[in-house]
């Protein structure tokens, strides 16, 4: 299958303006394919060769302005439109195309808990030609009017108002100029919460085991959806620009959602059937209020070419975050962008495959490369360098330049060159030059503070490390004198760091701690003096302000990512302070870290078992301190993290057997499979009691979470059986793929599973190659042997890389993880 280049993509845009598809889906054909029908007005402004993208299964006929074509022509996923003349054409297409069981394209999905099957699409990047013939590419908008023949108890959803016309045929109202990869269609047999609101149809939708767990929430996901829609309403000055706004959500969904114009799709793990935290809720706030961004900004303005795909994620990123503080009750939202989502975009910017948040255009020649720049830079670092350019601009210039830049390309397509000018036309500030310093460059500068005294006062110096400036406060900071566990602030400074900062005087006694960035309003990593240093480790619990404290943990765990704090160390901070920390996602952010990076990756095999005696007893301590069930949602998270590390099975099986943990929780589902998993990893389970379980929940996440129980198992033949179904045949889907590859490598099992280590880069590359981007991700991701720094993991790793060929997606997830791979040596040895 060709990629589309950038080049080619520029050549058809000259060529062709595209007025109009009709698509016509015929989804009563069977479990593998569907019918598709396309008839597509366009006209060429010259006399030239061009070509229009399928994959379909079998192309049953072509036509060009009523004359046949021969569809043996079709090239891989192109059909040549040869001697193309002048002037007007009508383009017809019959084929049928087969459904994916990977997320891409047209998903299928069988429900197992009561047999009910959906379909939806997801059409990002160059999927649409799965689903229906077309010009795909972001800058050839058109009006797309879809029709779809279904089951008759089934319901249709679409990017604009659907119509049921009987005997299962539907249609929808034809759309304004939209891109080919925002169509969208949902259908089977959902349930719905219908409402309307400022006039707009609104609709929540789910399959229909889910429905009593939808009904328990749909009241704040309405709420949230309203909130959002008419703060943005008071930001944006064009109003939402299409019919209906529906958000579905869809079963083994591979992203957390895609802004197709009225139809939002989500993964239905948002979709709570167990206790969730109240960060938990947040997250999923944010993604609405993320989603919705993009109405404006993506959809009705929409990129050019796929370089500028940053500036749709990181748009949407800031304004989720900023609109759900600013119009609901999740007030709080960036701590835990702070502590959790911008953790990876420093990741990302520090490994080789690091990119500008805004790449140069000859970076992104193809569909294949941009696809690898979905990553921690295109959302967290693009967000944070949002909010950095909001601090130094002002809110009120910024929105001022974004309103310009709708006012100018809706309804069409823009590119960054665009925003920056567009920008620049609301103040008197260089965007230009702000854009080259942040958007154009890599890396993470680093500030580390220096404080000397004197008879007059005390100097702070920032050594920057690094290129951008920073406008940031410095948090200062002493103790209490009546409550010496507490930090109590003086008045802030607020500094404006360029490439070489000069020194600042300042009258009085030096603060007991100097902490830059304080409120993390840019991008970088912070360092301590030693006088801080001292501070914080007697006193780092003290911080009046979640952020503050999120700020410190970032830098603590920047610090022994560089290998410049011990482990054991970061563990002892851990818990020493966390115990008394009352913020859910600092708490989770602390946890996660410790547990998947400090232990697992970072730890020798010698002082793992002293590490994780340490984190279990963190969580004890939560555990014991919320006895009294005034914070369920941090004795949640306690019990979750003591489950996924304990390695007293005596205790699991207490609550397994009781089902609840004493004083509470009650094991709900999640925390039952949980329990059950850890049991496996540990050999304190077998199949029959996973059997049971799965007969208990035989739901669609209850397949999923016996899947990684069996993978788990320390037995020969469970990993062998997880192996075949992941590697030798293609029967998994994404979600189970995914499952399964979750729960091979652990490290517990070292030994074990030695003589799989060099098999794994083989059977990742032929299953990538064989089945595309999704699973290729999943392998690379959830399949790679996490469970051990092992040097000779990095050097298969490095042969497979050169000698290989792995696709596109598996390539970019290799390098990663051995970059990974090589700083948990690195961190080790130090």
């Amino acid at each position: 299958m060709s990629v589309l280049t950038r080049d080619e993509a520029q050549t058809r845009s000259q060529l062709l303006d595209v007025h109009h598809y009709r698509v016509d889906l015929d989804l009563t054909r069977g479990d593998d394919t569907f019918g598709s029908r396309t008839a597509i007005r366009f006209t060429a402004r010259a006399h030239q060769d061009t070509f229009v993208e399928l994959k379909p299964d079998t192309l049953r006929t072509i036509t060009l302005d009523g004359a046949p074509l021969d569809p043996a022509a079709l090239d891989g996923n192109r059909y040549p439109l040869t001697r193309l003349t002048q002037g007007d054409h009508e383009l017809h297409v019959d084929a049928d195309m087969r459904y994916s069981r990977t997320g891409e394209g047209m998903h299928r999905f069988t429900d197992p808990t009561d047999g009910e099957t959906y379909v939806y699409t997801q059409l990002f990047m160059e999927d649409v030609q799965r689903v229906f013939a077309a010009f795909d590419q972001p800058d050839l908008k058109s009006v797309f009017a879809l029709h779809i023949t279904a089951p008759e108890d089934w319901t249709v959803l679409s990017n604009s108002v659907t119509t049921h016309e009987g005997q299962g045929h539907w249609s929808a109202a034809p759309t304004p100029l939209i891109s080919t990869y925002l169509v969208a269609v949902a259908a089977g047999p959902w349930h719905s919460v219908r409402t309307e609101h400022a006039g707009i149809p609104f609709g929540i939708h789910c399959r229909r085991s889910l429905a009593p767990h939808l009904d328990t929430d749909a009241d704040e996901i309405l709420s949230l959806t309203r909130a959002c829609f008419d703060r943005y309403h008071e930001k944006f000055e064009e109003p939402y620009p299409f019919d209906s706004y529906d958000q579905a959500f869809v079963p083994e969904f591979n992203a957390g959602a895609m802004e197709n114009p009225g139809l939002v799709t989500f993964r239905d793990e948002f979709i709570y059937r167990s206790a969730v935290t109240d960060t938990e809720r947040q997250t999923r706030a944010m993604v609405i209020s993320h989603e919705m961004a993009h109405m404006w900004f993506g959809d009705l303005v929409t990129l050019r070419w796929w370089d500028d795909i940053w500036l749709n994620e990181s748009f949407a990123e800031y304004m989720g975050y900023q609109t759900l503080t600013e119009a609901t009750r999740f007030t709080d939202t960036w701590t835990e962008f702070g502590i959790a989502r911008k953790a990876q975009g420093y990741d990302a910017d520090q490994r080789p495959s690091t990119h500008p948040v805004a790449p140069d255009p000859d970076a992104v020649p193809d569909t294949a490369s941009a696809l690898l720049n979905f990553d921690g830079i295109s959302y967290a670092k693009g967000a944070s360098a949002l909010r950095q350019l909001v601090a130094w601009l002002g809110e009120k210039d910024f929105l001022a330049g974004i309103n310009i830049h709708i006012a100018r390309h809706k309804y069409a397509n823009a590119t960054l060159a665009d925003f920056i000018d567009n920008l620049a036309a609301a103040t008197t500030r260089d965007v230009h030059a702000w854009a080259d310093a942040w958007l154009r460059t890599t890396g993470v500068d680093t500030l580390t503070p220096t404080a000397d005294t004197d008879d007059n006062g005390w100097t702070l110096t920032v050594t920057h490390q690094g290129t951008r400036p920073h406008h940031i406060t410095a948090g200062l900071y002493d103790p209490d004198p009546a409550d010496p566990d507490r930090l109590v602030p003086r008045a802030p400074l607020a500094l404006d760091i360029p490439r070489h900062p000069a020194p600042s005087h300042h009258p009085g006694r030096r603060p007991a701690l100097i902490l830059l960035n304080d409120g993390d309003l840019t991008y970088a990593k912070i360092r301590f003096d030693p006088t801080s240093t001292r501070t914080l480790t007697g006193h780092l619990r003290g911080l009046p302000e979640p952020l503050s404290r999120a700020v410190v943990w970032n830098a603590l765990r920047d610090a022994v990512r560089d290998g410049q704090l011990p482990v054991a160390q970061y563990l002892d901070t851990a818990r020493t302070h966390l115990p008394y920390e009352n913020d859910l996602a600092v708490v989770q952010g602390v946890l996660a870290f410790a547990g998947t990076h400090a232990i697992d990756r970072y730890t020798t095999a010698e002082n793992r078992p002293a590490a994780l005696t340490t984190l279990t007893d963190l969580c004890g301590d939560l555990i014991r301190r919320t006895e009294n069930g005034d914070n369920p949602g941090l004795r949640l998270t306690a019990v979750r993290h003591y489950i996924d590390r304990t390695t007293r099975p005596h205790t699991l099986h207490d609550w397994y057997t009781s089902g609840n943990v004493p004083g509470g929780p009650e094991l709900d589902p999640e925390l039952r499979w949980r329990v059950l998993a850890r049991l496996a990893v540990l050999g304190a389970t077998d199949h029959t009691a996973i059997d049971a379980e799965l007969a208990r929940d035989p739901s669609a996440g209850g397949q999923e979470d016996a899947a990684r129980c069996r993978a788990a198992l320390p037995d020969p033949e469970a990993k062998r059986a997880a192996w075949n179904a992941m590697y030798t045949t293609d029967d998994l889907s994404n979600y189970l793929f995914t499952a399964t590859a979750r729960g091979f490598w652990q490290p517990e099992q070292t030994e074990l599973l030695t003589d799989w280590i060099p098999l794994y880069y083989p059977a990742a590359v032929a299953v990538s190659a064989r089945r595309g981007p999704a699973i290729a991700e999943a392998a690379g991701r959830h399949g790679f042997p996490t469970h051990t720094a092992d040097p000779e993991i990095l050097r298969l790793g490095e042969q497979c890389l050169t000698d290989d060929d792995p696709i596109p997606a598996l390539r970019r997830r290799l390098t990663d993880q051995l970059d990974d791979l090589r700083r948990a040596l690195a961190v080790r040895d130090a």
